[in-house]
């Protein structure tokens, strides 16, 4: 039977070429002073993002509360074991999210971050992660403290204690470097859709 010379030729398509370009997995910190919610709003994000949720509390907790005991401390806050654990702290928290991002997750961050909000710090995390956000929760002062003795954690027993010397060693500054300041005392999911709305417009 000979062919018909009218009927459509097949389609055939092009070898190499995607029909989208692959989306690059992105990394959001969100930081703040203790008590502002940091968690809170992580754990809500996280899935809207199809993100992997690192807590550094959550990640390196237990091996902190080991550390402290040996210290005799009770707040993660006291300088002694600041001094001991920061670093390797946050060098796990940012080798977990280098490898949820390679993996091609993205990640939501929780931690205070106080270093990484400096510039020398935030150049660090640029170098390490895929196109990171950094997130700032703010509160005010009396609404910060009354958040500490509303949680009742142990860890938080010097800060309720004392807010007057609490409050001063704290930097409530805003970060020095880009980033979207988030008025904490604001629902949820209002923080959520700020959130998602900075990164589809960036």
């Amino acid at each position: 039977m000979a062919a018909n010379p009218r009927a459509d030729p097949p389609v055939v398509a092009p070898v190499g070429r995607l029909a989208d370009p692959p989306v690059v997995p992105r990394a959001v910190l969100i930081s703040g002073a203790p008590g502002t919610g940091k968690s809170t709003l992580g754990a809500a994000l996280a899935p809207r993002l199809g993100a992997a949720l690192l807590d550094l509390d959550v990640v390196t907790g237990p091996l902190t509360v080991v550390v402290a005991s040996l210290v005799g401390a009770t707040d993660l806050s006291d300088p002694r074991i600041a001094g001991l654990t920061r670093a390797p702290r946050y060098e796990t928290l940012f080798a977990i999210a280098e490898d949820n991002l390679r993996a091609g997750i993205p990640v939501v961050l929780v931690a205070p971050f106080t270093t990484e909000r400096t510039a020398d710090g935030w150049n660090a995390v640029v170098r390490r992660l895929s196109g990171p956000l950094l997130v700032w929760l703010h509160v005010p002062d009396t609404d910060l403290v009354g958040r500490l003795r509303r949680r009742d954690a142990v860890r938080d027993s010097a800060k309720t204690a004392d807010p007057a010397a609490f409050l001063a060693a704290i930097d409530r500054n805003p970060p020095a470097v880009p980033h979207l300041a988030l008025d904490a005392t604001r629902p949820v999911t209002e923080l959520v859709e700020a959130v998602v709305a900075h990164l589809t417009s960036n």
